[in-house]
C-alpha cells in the first residue's frame, strides 16, 4: 500500500513537473521493478495498485537522470549511480556494465562504509572476489562511522570463497558485534563449512549445533542453514569446495575441483543433481555453452521434483545461455521452465529472474 501511494504521488508529480529529475530517479527504479514481478504475484500488484512499467522504461529514465548529473552538483547523483548499477546487474544481467558504472561513480569505499558495501557487494556477485576482499580490508573502521557489522560477514564470505582459513575470524566478529536477527544461522553454517573444508569435522558439527540453537528464520539463507542443520547430513566436501570457488569467480580452480569427479562418485539423486548443476555453471562461465546446456538438462530432468533449487536455477541459466546466443525462443522456453519448477528454497528470487528474462526478450 505504501509503495502504491508513493507510485501515484510520483506519477502525479511527474505530470506537474516533468523536468524535476529527483522524481524520475524514483520512478525509473519502480518502473523497472514492476516489470519483473513474477506472474504468481501479479494478482497482488493489480489488486493493490495500477502500477505499470518495464525494465527498458526504467533504464531509460535512470539514464536520463545520469545524463542530467554531468557537470552539475546533483544531490542524488551517487544514489542514481547505485540504482542504475543494480539495474544493470540484476535485471539486464550485464555484470561488466554494472561494475564499470559503480567504479566510475562518486562512491569512495575508503571513506564511506556504505560505499564499501556497495562496491564489494557487486564485486562478490560478479566474480571479482579478490577486489571485494581488498575493498573490505581497506574500508574505514573508525568510531566516526555508524557500526556496520554486516561488512564483517561479507569479508568472511569473500575469504571463504577462496578457501581462506581466516574467514571464521570475520564471521565471529559479526556474531560478536551484531545485535539484530538476520544471518545468524547462516553465519554458523559458513563457519561450519570453513571447518569442514579444512578437515575439522568436529568443528563442523559444533557450529551446526549452534546453527540449530541460535538465530531466527527470517531470511531464505537462514532457513537453508537450518534445513542443513536439521538433516544432520554432512555436505560433500568436493562439491562444497567447487561451489565456494565458483561463487568467488575462481572458475578454473572450480573446474579442476569438479572435473576430477564423475557422477559415479555420488550416491544420492540430490548430490548428482547438484554436481551436474555446479559443473554446468562452471562450464557456462568458461564459455563452454553446449557442455553447460547438456549438464543443465540432466539437472532439470532428474531434479525438477526435488525440494532443492538446482533444477530451477539450471533452467534459468539455460535460458540465459540461449539468450546470450540469440536463440530467443529457446531462451523463453527455459525461462518458462524455470517458472514451472517450484523448489522449497530461493523460489521467489529465481522466478523473478526468469520473469526479468522474459521481460527483456519481449521489450
Amino acid at each position: 500500500f505504501e509503495v502504491n501511494k508513493a507510485f501515484k504521488l510520483l506519477e502525479k508529480n511527474q505530470k506537474l513537473y516533468p523536468d524535476f529529475m529527483p522524481n524520475k530517479k524514483d520512478l525509473g527504479i519502480l518502473h523497472a521493478i514492476v516489470g519483473t514481478i513474477p506472474d504468481s504475484y501479479k494478482w497482488a500488484v493489480e489488486w493493490l495498485s495500477a502500477a505499470e512499467g518495464t525494465i527498458q522504461q526504467g533504464q531509460e529514465e535512470l539514464e536520463e537522470v545520469l545524463a542530467y548529473c554531468e557537470g552539475k552538483d546533483f544531490i542524488f547523483e551517487t544514489e542514481t549511480y547505485v540504482l542504475y548499477g543494480y539495474l544493470m546487474l540484476h535485471f539486464r544481467k550485464n555484470s561488466e556494465r554494472a561494475w564499470t558504472v559503480i567504479q566510475n561513480s562518486p562512491l569512495d569505499p575508503t571513506n564511506n562504509p556504505l560505499a564499501a558495501f556497495i562496491q564489494a557487494n557487486i564485486g562478490m556477485r560478479i566474480g571479482k572476489n579478490d577486489e571485494a576482499i581488498q575493498i573490505l580490508q581497506y574500508r574505514p573502521k573508525s568510531r566516526a562511522f555508524h557500526p556496520f557489522p554486516y561488512l564483517e560477514f561479507m569479508h568472511g564470505t569473500a575469504l571463504l570463497r577462496r578457501l581462506d582459513a581466516q574467514a571464521s575470524v570475520h564471521f565471529q566478529r559479526y556474531l560478536d558485534q551484531f545485535t539484530g536477527q538476520n544471518f545468524i544461522k547462516e553465519t554458523y553454517q559458513k563457519m561450519a563449512w570453513s571447518a569442514l573444508i579444512h578437515g575439522d569435522q568436529i568443528g563442523y558439527q559444533l557450529h551446526m549445533q549452534s546453527c540449530m540453537r541460535q538465530g531466527y528464520l527470517l531470511t531464505g539463507s537462514d532457513e537453508s542453514a537450518q534445513r542443513e542443520a536439521e538433516t544432520g547430513t554432512i555436505p560433500n566436501v568436493d562439491l562444497l569446495k567447487g561451489r565456494l570457488l565458483f561463487d568467488g569467480g575462481y572458475y578454473q580452480q572450480a573446474h579442476q575441483q569438479l572435473s576430477l569427479l564423475g557422477e559415479q562418485h555420488f550416491h544420492s539423486d540430490t548430490e548428482k543433481v547438484e554436481y551436474w548443476y555446479r559443473l554446468g555453471r562452471v562450464q557456462q562461465e568458461r564459455q563452454q555453452h553446449q557442455q553447460a546446456l547438456t549438464l543443465f538438462q540432466k539437472a532439470i530432468d532428474r531434479g525438477q521434483y526435488l525440494p532443492d533449487y538446482y533444477a530451477c536455477r539450471a533452467a534459468l541459466e539455460a535460458g540465459h545461455i540461449y539468450e546470450h546466443l540469440g536463440q530467443n525462443q529457446k531462451a523463453k522456453e527455459y525461462f518458462n521452465r524455470c517458472l514451472d519448477i517450484k523448489p522449497e528454497e530461493h523460489r521467489s528470487a529465481l522466478h523473478q529472474a526468469a520473469k526479468a528474462g522474459l521481460n527483456r526478450l519481449s521489450s
